[in-house]
């Protein structure tokens, strides 16, 4: 039985247009399996917040997901359709943002 919760692949999120990209994350792989203790650490800026909000496609309008995969056990979450979407946040996946 796989015990895998959530998996994330080879993310990679660029803000701004293809002249002047910013790669916030840039190959990101995790995985967080069910009770384990997971804690994604990092400077300011390093891309933590860009990573989880690309997870659960919350970014900015000049964002854009351009590589990688994310899994919530079996369900590919960027194939859901948005409605689908929005029933996993806050129904399966919760997040605590760090700016009110």
């Amino acid at each position: 039985m796989d015990e895998t919760l959530l998996k994330i692949k080879n993310l990679k999120t660029r803000l701004g247009d293809a002249d002047n990209p910013v790669y916030a994350v840039d190959g990101v792989d995790l995985e967080v399996r069910r009770g384990e203790v997971f804690a994604l650490l990092g400077e300011s800026g390093c891309g933590k917040s860009m990573t989880a909000l690309s997870a659960m496609r919350l970014l900015p309008p000049s964002g854009c997901i351009i590589e990688g995969e994310a899994f919530l056990e079996q369900t590919n979450l960027f194939a859901l359709p948005e409605r689908e979407m929005r029933s996993v946040r806050g129904g399966r996946v919760g997040m605590i943002f760090q700016e009110p």
